[in-house]
């Protein structure tokens, strides 16, 4: 029997019974979108949780704070724990084995004037080498500090735009302060230490001004940025301008970062870094050791959603071999008239698998279709089930994220799983329809 031939009479039979065909290939339909929207949700999810802790920083970078919380096992937290982050302790990181870099920072806040107008600041000092090594974004304008050159100082750009006002004025007024036109002052917090009145208070004019651009990461964009050793040098200045008491307590704080930050070489060895510094006594936190259960419940989850999917295909599985069953039966004598005019069993067997495939290619294709729609109709009205679904996740900021996603290769993997189920449900009726006897089809009625 000649390809063109099977085509022929396969697509032939199946229009005969349209009735029975359409309600076999819709239960193909189903299942196809079942499998589908299944595993594009829990795809969808595991994106989500991607986007939002790259959003909140790199997946190999491992903290130290100040204060470690203290969590068990079952995630409860028990407490703080307060660890001394000093120079040794920096040292002592780097030699831990896959850490390629190792920052400490110092964070405090202070203030920026120009002219009238003013604005409160947090302020982040650290080593200019970090820059690179951490991944900061580019500059709209200037440098990053560097060991030839330190004394850049980087603002994010949205502080220049929107964040200096008027203090004087009833509506506080705003402005946009322009680096190479206005001039600017620096000056620490004169709430935190008393100022020694023989002395001038310090105020530091900002020459060399570098201008962030605005990232993804919310902590890139929050702070402005000195180099670590130009900070301790302006630093000591400002504290030599205190009271004695008040002075002693300042230089105090350079003794001990705020928290200290570590590079992993790969992602794979971030817990296992992890583990080795926390071996040493010290509470540490990465985005990993939070993303880790939750995508291992996301992929629980999807196999969960991709199961049930799996159960719809099988019931269709049963309703093609159930459609192929009855066709044989109905269809007993037309096998016998094709046995004795010479058609081989294989071709036989041919034309009933492929009546198969074509059911669950035909419902596979319409239910890919169908899936895009339904897709479509989750990504854009599904918002509020999935935020809570996120939340309780511990993802909160769902943003403009699709909680739907099929990749280029699903349709495909789909179609043809749909058809595979379909050939192999065909295959035990086909391979009966082989051993009907010709001369007592022939017998038949029907």
């Amino acid at each position: 029997m000649r390809i063109s031939d099977l085509f022929k009479m396969g697509l032939r039979n199946l229009s005969r019974r349209k009735a029975r065909t359409g309600l076999t290939v819709l239960g193909v339909i189903i299942g196809t979108i079942s499998i589908v929207i299944m595993v594009s949700i829990g795809i969808g999810m595991n994106n989500s949780f991607d986007k939002q802790f790259m959003e909140n920083g790199a997946m190999t970078v491992i903290r130290i704070e100040r204060y470690g919380s203290i969590i068990d096992d079952d995630g409860n937290w028990l407490g703080s724990k307060e660890q001394v982050l000093d120079d040794n302790l920096v040292e002592l990181v780097r030699q831990v084995e896959h850490v390629n870099a190792v920052a400490p920072v110092l964070d405090t806040s202070a203030k920026l004037t120009s002219g009238k107008y003013e604005t409160y600041i947090s302020l982040r000092a650290i080593g200019h080498e970090a820059f690179a090594e951490f991944g900061y974004p580019g500059l709209l304008s200037g440098a990053y500090p560097t060991a030839e050159n330190n004394k850049s100082v980087v603002i994010p750009g949205y502080v220049l735009e929107n964040y200096f006002y008027n203090p004087s004025s009833r509506n506080y007024e705003t402005k946009a302060i322009d680096p190479a036109k206005d001039k600017i002052t620096f000056k620490f917090d004169e709430w935190r230490y008393t100022q020694n009145e023989r002395k001038k208070a310090f105020a530091l004019d900002l020459t060399e001004i570098a201008v962030m651009e605005e990232s993804e990461n919310w902590e890139f964009n929050s702070y402005v940025y000195f180099d670590m050793d130009y900070f301790k040098e302006i630093y000591t200045k400002y504290a030599n301008t205190l009271k004695l008491e008040d002075r002693k307590k300042a230089m105090a704080e350079l003794q001990n970062y705020s928290f200290i930050m570590i590079n992993v070489d790969n992602i794979k060895n971030v817990t296992r870094v992890q583990e080795d510094i926390e071996a040493l006594g010290y509470v540490t936190y990465s985005e990993m050791q939070y993303l880790e259960p939750l995508k291992q419940t996301s992929d629980m989850l999807q196999m969960v959603l991709g199961a049930i999917g799996a159960l719809a295909m099988m019931v269709s599985a049963i309703n093609i071999a159930n459609t192929m069953v009855m066709s044989i039966y109905e269809r007993t004598r037309e096998i016998g008239i094709m046995k004795v005019l010479g058609c081989l069993v294989k071709d036989v067997k041919k034309l009933f698998l492929f009546e198969a495939a074509m059911i669950g290619l035909l419902g596979g294709i319409v239910g890919i279709v169908l899936s895009y729609v339904a897709s479509f109709a989750i990504n854009k009205y599904g918002g509020p089930l999935f935020q809570t679904l996120m939340q309780s996740s511990g993802v909160y900021d769902v943003g403009d994220a699709k909680f739907s996603v099929i990749p280029f290769w699903l349709p495909f993997l789909a179609a043809g799983f749909a058809m595979l189920i379909g050939v192999l449900a065909g295959y035990f009726p086909a391979r009966r329809a082989t051993k009907i006897s010709a001369i007592e089809a022939m017998k038949t009625d029907s």
